[in-house]
């Protein structure tokens, strides 16, 4: 009579625990692998793990090449300071330093910070121009930047604007690259779908929220 799947699976079950019994050495490098990649994910992809307080904490995830041109095209013609924040491997960075902003990108990830600073210099880039501190932008006064992208998790969104209003001039741009500011009229927009962004202009905003 034939076996059924569920014996089938009973049986290769009971091999794969009998066979990690007789194979420790197995076990033990399995273990070690798996260990090894959790690290290598929470270094890249958890930034500054234990310096953020766990509500602020976001996962890197990088910026298309399609999103950082729809954020361009947003600072079309703007000049002065730009500040990135959570700038990750600098790509936004870059790209802003290449159309005349001078540019400071924050990001306290270690392994992503190093990136950026190689890069910087192996392309030649003036720290003067395209700068990346070891800081954290919650705990920094951003009253000196007019011009603000930032790709963070929707649920940061409120309280990173509650911030901006706080600190930024009011000639301030702020560019939200995929999740927009709740409750913020937005000047224009760019692109569609994942790779949409948005532009403030912060007087406006404020004006609209009765802070002005």
């Amino acid at each position: 009579m034939e076996d059924s799947t569920e014996f089938i699976l009973q049986d290769q079950g009971s091999r794969m625990v009998h066979s990690s019994k007789d194979n420790p050495i197995l076990t033990v490098a399995t273990g070690a692998l798996l260990a090894g990649l959790y690290g290598m994910w929470t270094m890249f992809a958890l930034p500054g793990f234990r310096k953020v307080p766990r509500r602020l904490k976001v996962p890197y995830l990088p910026s298309s090449k399609a999103q950082i041109v729809n954020a361009m095209q947003l600072l079309e013609g703007r000049r002065g300071q730009l500040v990135d924040l959570g700038s990750g491997d600098g790509r936004l960075v870059f790209a802003a330093y290449s159309v005349g902003l001078q540019c400071t990108g924050f990001e306290i990830n270690s392994m992503l910070l190093a990136y950026a600073r190689v890069k910087a210099r192996w392309t030649g880039v003036a720290p003067s121009q395209a700068n990346f501190v070891n800081k954290d932008f919650w705990k920094t006064d951003l009253s000196n930047y007019n011009n603000v992208t930032v790709f963070l998790a929707p649920g940061l969104m409120e309280v990173l604007g509650e911030k901006l209003l706080r600190e930024l001039p009011d000639d301030a741009c702020v560019v939200a690259c995929r999740f927009p500011f709740p409750q913020w009229p937005h000047q224009a927009s760019q692109g569609d779908g994942l790779d949409q962004a948005w532009a403030y202009d912060i007087s406006t905003v404020r004006s609209a929220l009765g802070q002005a």
